[in-house]
């Protein structure tokens, strides 16, 4: 049995950096079950995007692609630290590199929202 539970939950960036691809507007909707934990995302610069993680312990393995707005399909993988926050929300802070375009690397941060 994993201590964070992502089932039903919904997060939205909140620190992202210049060559990453969503923003603000951006909302990921997650499901879990045991290690295995998906997300559809979309909003903003995204009109689609999926996730498929391997939870382990404190940290999220995860490969993702995505559809723009501009119609630019785009995939990558991530490697999330996942913490609570003071008031016990989950918290995501992920180094990523995409592996089209280019392999820009990155890093962004995630929160749980209600």
């Amino acid at each position: 049995m994993t201590k964070f539970n992502f089932n039903n939950k919904r997060f939205a960036v909140i620190q992202n950096s210049d060559n990453g691809q969503v923003n603000t507007e951006t909302i990921f909707k997650y499901k879990q079950e045991d290690n295995l934990v998906t997300a559809d995302y979309f909003g903003g610069t995204i009109k689609y995007g999926k996730i498929i993680a391997d939870l382990k312990e404190d940290k999220l393995h995860m490969l993702y692609q995505c559809l723009t707005v501009d119609n630019e399909l785009k995939a990558g993988k991530a490697l999330a630290k996942i913490t609570l926050s003071e008031s016990g929300k989950i918290k995501l802070s992920l180094d990523w590199e995409w592996l089209t375009n280019g392999n820009d690397k990155g890093r962004s941060e995630y929160i749980e929202i209600e």
